[in-house]
């Protein structure tokens, strides 16, 4: 009957589909466009009305199996995101911004460029409104292209005037470039979202003509307006910025504040530390050996030699003139159930001894102020340190003996 026909018709799908899926995880590339050959041609056969699913599917697939299948070309690719685009409307953006990525991926930049000039020049009646998003997108990458070609020429400019000459022709190319990728980078990061390289090399054309309050404006309004998503990026390129400016060292310190509230294991929290900690405000270096131990927590941070130093540095500093150990205290109340195995068990204590000296150093000295002189860390290598007659480690031992009422009013 016709409708066990499609019932079983639609069975035999499913179990296509699900060896396409199969194959794909297992990453069986010739055994999935098989499969998918036989998908294809069985919806050649299938007379129902519900083609944005397959369609869609055709796309995803068969380009995943194109990109890494070992006897696809280039040719076949483009070949096929041809077919793609022809498949609706309602998608036909999206497969150019892929067929461009992978033109990208293969060095094609002056096709990639084609076919994002193309797509631009693409209208389809209420889809072209309805796709207003894609299309912004598609001009943005375009305007990223422009970007490329600008600091091609700029390149080759500055060759030019080290040498002593000055290229007119050069130098005219390069601003119209500037000009097309300005007007289109502008567009996208009107809306609400996370464009990260469309704002770094935007700033970067605003700075070389000398725009620098826009490049401000356009770093402050991606970092604080509050209807673009919470992006730790956004404030890393205002803090970049602010410091190429010269900005004094407040600006520098309010923006790394925020970076440290949202990402407190952030690579740029050992600048920050180090700008608090040079301060004479009492609240500053407070927050200072706060961010410290907050970036200390992660385990990408453990064997970093640079962090333990500044921890080290303040906590030796807060110890030898006796003030502010509550600091310390307040810190580790929270930390010493877990830090001890976390950071200074004796196995740690013996591989930071054999693969980095200085870093065992510095964690030894914060090992025995936080644990005292006891602490199997510290007693590791301070002895590795004392029997190799290391003169830094034998200060070391002597100043966390003398100091050890310090970890006891630590302690508690």
């Amino acid at each position: 009957s016709s409708h066990e026909h499609k019932l079983n018709f639609r069975k035999s799908k499913e179990a296509c589909l699900s060896y396409i899926q199969d194959a794909l995880l297992q990453k069986q590339w010739k055994r999935a466009a098989e499969f998918l050959a036989c998908y294809v041609e069985s919806l050649e056969k299938d007379y129902s009305r519900e083609h944005i699913g397959p369609s869609e599917m055709i796309w995803r697939v068969g380009t995943e199996i194109l990109w890494h299948h070992s006897q696809s070309s280039m040719k076949e690719f483009n070949c096929f995101m041809e077919q793609m685009k022809t498949l609706g409307v309602k998608r036909y953006l999206k497969v150019c911004l892929e067929h461009v990525f992978h033109l990208l991926c293969n060095g094609q930049i002056d096709e990639a460029y084609q076919n994002l000039s193309l797509a631009e020049s693409w209208r389809f009646g209420e889809q072209t409104a309805i796709q207003d998003k894609e299309m912004k997108l598609i001009e943005a990458y375009r305007g990223l292209l422009d970007y490329y070609s600008w600091s091609k020429q700029k390149n080759i400019l500055l060759e030019h005037s080290e040498d002593g000459f000055s290229d007119l022709s050069v130098e005219q190319e390069m601003h119209g470039y500037f000009r097309k990728a300005a007007v289109n980078l502008k567009e996208i990061i009107k809306i609400p979202g996370v464009w990260d390289v469309f704002v770094k090399c935007l700033v970067d054309l605003l700075e070389f003509y000398g725009d620098h309050d826009e490049a401000r404006q356009v770093l402050n309004e991606y970092a604080y307006n509050s209807k673009f998503p919470a992006n730790p990026n956004a404030h890393v390129y205002l803090y970049q910025f602010l410091k190429r400016q010269g900005e004094s060292k407040k600006s520098l310190i309010s923006a790394l504040k925020i970076l440290h509230d949202i990402v407190p294991s952030h690579e740029l929290m050992i600048d920050f530390n180090t700008m608090l900690q040079k301060s004479k405000k009492r609240k500053k270096r407070r927050l200072g050996l706060e961010v410290i131990f907050a970036a200390l927590d992660y385990a990408g941070w453990k064997e970093n030699a640079k962090a333990w130093s500044c921890l080290a540095r303040q906590v030796k500093q807060i110890v030898t003139s006796e003030k502010h150990l509550d600091w310390i205290k307040q810190e580790w109340n929270s930390r010493k159930d877990w830090w001890p195995a976390f950071h200074f068990s004796r196995y740690l204590a013996k591989r930071n001894w054999q693969e980095n000296k200085n870093l065992s150093c510095e964690k030894a000295l914060v090992a025995g102020i936080l644990l005292g002189k006891d602490c199997k860390y510290f007693k590791y290598v301070s002895h590795q340190g004392c029997k190799a007659q290391l003169k830094r480690f034998r200060m070391l031992k002597k100043f966390v003996n003398r100091h050890n009422p310090a970890y006891l009013r630590i302690s508690g």
